[in-house]
């Protein structure tokens, strides 16, 4: 990625962030939309998107921690830090209907933090957290081993923290992405880089179901994170096993923008063009055309001849109404004189 250039390797370091944002999210279950996040991310990063939208404060509140977690990884991680994190993760102090405490640990007044599953009446605890009389004295012994000197591999020192974070769990929600975001930062401490080109999270929700058995296994045995740290790292390699195909994507990209400086394309053109880079359902229409481009259908229908004539697009087979297009593949873009 070095060899690539300051702007291919942002528009390499904005995909992977938000697949991260996203995925971590989807993990627990919130689906947040990838286009907000990516505008956000463009945003804070100084990267020029296009197309950019505005996020909602949840969306805003993920991506401001992922943000300072990983730019910031040299840091030290305080209680101030992650109590801004969580406060961000909940703007409204509720997660969901249920009013939190939010920028604080938990208190006794919140009940057993326990992992539960099951019909009501035959519930199965999976794993419960230590009462909320221990959280500031574990957190205490947390940052102080979090931010000494590694005695082992800082890639171990990620699985752990990860781990320990999310045993402790010490808010009443948000402790798993929390937990994900402090793995980050450990792992761009690793690396002596805050740039990111592979996704944990985006691997972990890929192996979610062993994700969560290995870590109750690991949280009711004896704390031999044996089984655990295995796990970690070969999930994270297969994270850097699966970015050579988020990165192909952003090297597509790169080939379709270099062809389309050779051509006369408009504003409305661009902008469709990047939806479709950036991730479209379907298949690309005339109606959707002008939706998108806000303009009328003979207009896009013009536009459309012109990317098909330039090579941007293809058309696939059906007549009337049935007519839909596609962006071209890698194979069939014209080769830029």
């Amino acid at each position: 990625m070095e060899g690539l250039g300051f702007r291919l390797r942002g528009e390499a370091n904005l995909a992977v962030m938000t697949a991260e944002v996203v995925k971590s999210s989807a993990i627990e279950g919130q689906v947040l939309d990838a286009r907000q996040v990516r505008s956000s991310l463009a945003r804070r990063l100084g990267i020029d998107a296009g197309g950019m939208i505005q996020a909602s404060r949840a969306v805003e509140g993920v991506v401001e921690m992922m943000i300072d977690a990983t730019r910031k990884y040299s840091d030290p991680l305080s209680e101030e830090r992650l109590f801004a994190w969580h406060a961000a993760l909940f703007p409204t102090g509720r997660s969901g209907m249920r009013k939190i405490a939010v920028g604080s640990w938990r208190t006794a007044d919140a009940g057993p933090m326990q992992v539960v599953s099951g019909p009501l009446g035959r519930e199965k605890v999976h794993f419960e957290a230590p009462k909320a009389a221990r959280v500031p004295n574990e957190m205490q012994a947390f940052l102080e081993w979090f931010n000494a000197a590694p005695r082992t591999d800082p890639v171990i020192k990620a699985a752990m923290a990860h781990f320990w974070f999310v045993t402790i769990h010490p808010f009443e929600d948000g402790n798993g992405r929390i937990a994900r975001a402090i793995a980050d930062m450990a792992l761009a401490r690793a690396d002596g880089a805050a740039d990111r080109f592979y996704t944990m999270s985006g691997q972990i929700e890929a192996e979610r179901r062993d994700y969560y058995e290995v870590l109750e296994k690991s949280q009711k045995g004896a704390l031999d994170l044996t089984a655990w740290l295995t796990w970690f790292i070969e999930c994270l390699g297969h994270s850097l096993d699966r970015a050579g195909g988020t990165l192909s994507a952003v090297f597509f990209k790169t080939r379709v923008w270099q062809h389309v400086g050779n051509l006369r394309v408009n504003e409305r053109q661009r902008t469709v063009l990047n939806r479709l880079l950036d991730g479209f359902d379907g298949y690309l229409t005339t109606s959707k055309y002008a939706k998108l481009a806000h303009c009328s259908s003979d207009t896009a229908l013009r536009d459309i001849q012109e990317l098909l004539d330039g090579g941007l697009l293809l058309r696939n087979p059906g007549k009337g109404r049935s007519v839909s297009y596609r962006i071209a593949e890698s194979a069939t873009l014209p080769t830029s004189p």
